[in-house]
């Protein structure tokens, strides 16, 4: 027995020595394992950081670029001027419905722009369609009623602004002049622009090109504006030429009218683009064109159908005399 108790007693030290090991084994895999899942967590939060941080900095640079940062500056110069304005004319010149007509419009175009209507429009041409319509239709009479001419000039010195318009007095005496402020001419160009854009080999190229994007929107506004402020003049002066507004405005609704009848009637998809996209998301590339078409055919013809209205109640007011 007693010669066997030292091979037991080192035996039994052999065992607590390997036991000691395998912890010492587990404690290190253990430690690796967490520094490691640490390390791991470490470089995800910082990856995560990094793609928040450019996500940031391209919205920041997407809103900087536009359409945020030109609309704020209209904003600030627009709210100067009416305030210098009201300040000088007693609140004359620019009501506040009128003020708040311009604010409406602006905020029209940021929400048409970069909201979420400008985002279903690059997989929806019913979306991007609509936002054509807001862009001629809906915003050029807010932005207008809001007379942002008349509130600029409040900006600047009486002298200044006389020489700045004295220009402007003397084209209003020219033929060209009366040309360029006939409705009817308006009506012809943003027919014109309309009709382009809207051709499969234009929309395809602007939906493909950034630049050429935001040329046809840029077009849209301005020949909506331009078309809208010629409208208005032959509204608040009848004698300017009712005639010719209440022409303009039929012939904008017919030109409207029957592109959306092309497109709400056509047999097949005729935007590749928007074919392609809506076989990807599962749509019917048919449905959504025909959709288009009925929003350019029928809501699209509002706000015409309005200027309409006044200018024909302006007309018979006149002939009655009153």
């Amino acid at each position: 027995m007693k010669e066997l108790q030292p091979k037991n007693h080192a035996l039994i030290l052999r065992q607590r020595r390997a036991q000691m090991r395998r912890g010492a084994e587990r404690v290190r895999q253990c430690c690796s394992l967490r520094n490691l899942s640490h390390i791991l967590l470490f470089a995800s939060s910082q990856t995560a950081l990094a793609h928040e941080a450019d996500a940031a900095r391209a919205t920041f640079l997407h809103l900087v670029s536009w359409p945020l940062f030109p609309l704020l500056l209209v904003f600030v110069l627009y709210s100067l001027g009416l305030r210098q304005l009201w300040r000088g004319g007693g609140g004359r010149g620019v009501s506040c419905i009128q003020a708040g007509s311009f604010i409406a419009g602006g905020a029209l175009v940021l929400i048409t722009w970069s909201g979420p209507l400008n985002r279903g429009a690059a997989s929806s041409l019913a979306a991007h369609v609509a936002q054509h319509m807001v862009l001629m239709a809906a915003v050029p009479p807010l932005l207008l009623l809001g007379r942002p001419g008349v509130v600029t000039l409040g900006l600047l010195p009486t002298r200044t602004a006389r020489a700045l318009t004295a220009p402007l007095r003397k084209a209003r005496r020219l033929q060209f002049w009366a040309l360029l402020a006939s409705p009817v001419t308006a009506m012809l160009v943003q027919s014109a622009v309309m009709w382009s854009w809207h051709l499969p080999a234009a929309m395809d190229l602007a939906i493909q090109n950034a630049g050429w994007h935001g040329v046809m929107h840029g077009s849209f506004l301005a020949t909506g504006i331009w078309f809208w402020a010629a409208l208005l003049r032959s509204i608040r002066n009848p004698d300017a030429g009712a005639g010719s507004g209440a022409l303009a405005i039929v012939g904008s609704m017919m030109a409207m009218g029957l592109l959306g009848a092309l497109l709400t009637f056509a047999d097949r998809p005729r935007y590749p683009v928007y074919a392609e996209l809506a076989a990807q998301l599962g749509r019917s590339a048919l449905g959504d064109q025909q959709l288009a078409g009925l929003i350019m055919w029928v809501p699209s013809a509002l706000p015409y159908l309005i200027g309409g209205l006044i200018i024909t109640a302006l007309w018979l007011r006149r002939d009655r005399g009153c």
